[in-house]
C-alpha cells in the first residue's frame, strides 16, 4: 500500500508541476503581448509626431525603428512560447491521464482489500 501512496503522491506532484508550468507560460504570453501592444502604441505615436511612416525613409525616427525591432523580437518570443505552451499542455494531459490511472489502481486495490476483509 505504501508503494501505491507514493505513486499517488508522485502523480499528483507531476500534475501540479505541469499545471504550474502551463500557468507560468500563459502569464508570460500575456505579458509579452501587452508589452508588444505598448510598443505598437509608442511606434504609432512617434510616427505621428514625425509625420513619417515609411521605415526606409532617411528621417524615420530612430526610437520608432528601435521599438519596431524590440516588438518584432517580442512577437518572435511569443511564437516560441506558444510552441512551448502546446508542449506543456500535452505534458499536462499525459500527467493527468497517468494520475487517473493511478487513482483507478488505488480504487481497485481498495476494493480488493474490502473483499478480502469480508471473506
Amino acid at each position: 500500500m505504501a508503494k501505491r501512496d507514493n505513486l499517488m503522491r508522485l502523480t499528483r506532484f507531476k500534475v501540479a508541476e505541469k499545471r504550474r508550468q502551463v500557468d507560468q507560460l500563459q502569464m508570460m504570453l500575456g505579458e509579452f503581448e501587452r508589452m508588444a501592444g505598448e510598443l505598437d502604441a509608442q511606434i504609432a505615436n512617434e510616427e505621428k509626431k514625425s509625420g513619417i511612416t515609411d521605415i526606409t525613409h532617411f528621417a524615420y525616427p530612430t526610437f520608432a525603428k528601435a521599438a519596431r525591432t524590440r516588438r518584432d523580437n517580442l512577437m518572435n518570443s511569443v511564437g516560441d512560447l506558444r510552441i512551448q505552451m502546446n508542449a506543456a499542455r500535452i505534458a499536462l494531459e499525459e500527467a493527468s491521464a497517468e494520475h487517473a490511472n493511478a487513482e483507478k489502481l488505488e480504487q481497485r486495490d481498495a476494493g480488493e482489500g474490502r473483499q478480502v476483509a469480508v471473506a
